[in-house]
């Protein structure tokens, strides 16, 4: 799974085997070491959510987007690329969230 921050924006591109194991486990993430210690690294994961709204979270080294389920359903089980949402932060400053398959990346 790829991470993307610029400006506003954070993205998450998946690849086919992330993509279908989100739709069969609800979950994937990625722990990319960042110093010498586990404890020195940063998580990013990719959550259903079963009575939430669109949401990211983050504190102690990870970043948590949470879609609901009901759209993670669709999108893991058609043809759909992707996931959007915009949502506002702290002193009104909108977050804009992508979540993509990134079907043709063979890694």
């Amino acid at each position: 799974m790829k991470l993307r921050l610029e400006d506003n924006s954070l993205r998450l591109r998946l690849s086919e085997s992330e993509v279908q194991q989100f739709a069969e486990t609800g979950r994937v993430a990625v722990a990319l070491p960042l110093g010498p210690t586990a404890h020195d690294s940063l998580t990013y994961a990719l959550e259903r959510a079963e009575n939430e709204e669109f949401r990211i979270t983050h504190g102690a080294g990870a970043i948590t987007v949470k879609v609901p389920a009901a759209l993670a359903n669709h999108w893991t089980s058609t043809d759909q690329n992707g996931l959007s949402a915009t949502l506002m932060m702290a002193g009104d400053q909108p977050l804009k969230i992508l979540v993509e398959k990134d079907l043709d990346c063979r890694h």
